[in-house]
């Protein structure tokens, strides 16, 4: 096991734990395999469920391998008190497998301070070098 697939394990309980996505799979077959880069995200929504798995399981290389090279940030702190704990895909627009953009409105929940929490965000993405990635939030 790769150095990032035990990390991940850890940070989230184990394997044949249920990935954070909410897909209904287990990590090790969902969202793991993309963040250790043994697979890609085949459309827009797909990397929105990866991005937030990773940042359930605190994984900031792949959050910055997956963000777009003119927006991303030169390094991602994640807080650490933040427990990222469902996601809700609200809507999507294009991004699907022969599209180049794409945009998915999504509903994080987490816990932070023993609060709950939510972030409502519509997010663009669009292709590079071949692969979804993240581009921005759009704002209203």
């Amino acid at each position: 096991m790769d150095a990032v697939a035990k990390r991940a394990s850890r940070r989230d309980g184990g394997p044949g734990r249920a990935c954070p996505c909410g897909a209904g799979l287990p990590y090790d077959d969902c969202c793991g395999p993309v963040h250790r880069g043994d697979g890609t995200a085949a459309t827009a929504a797909a990397l929105m469920r990866s991005r937030f798995s990773a940042f359930a399981v605190g994984d900031a290389d792949y959050l910055l391998r997956s963000w777009h090279s003119t927006t991303r940030p030169a390094r991602l702190r994640l807080d650490p008190a933040q427990r990222w704990t469902r996601l809700e895909i609200v809507d999507t627009a294009h991004g699907g497998l022969l599209d180049g953009t794409g945009t998915v409105t999504f509903r994080a929940h987490y816990r932070e301070a023993g609060r709950p929490g939510t972030l409502d965000e519509r997010s663009r993405f669009v292709r590079e070098d071949g692969h979804w990635v993240y581009l921005d939030a759009l704002t209203d």
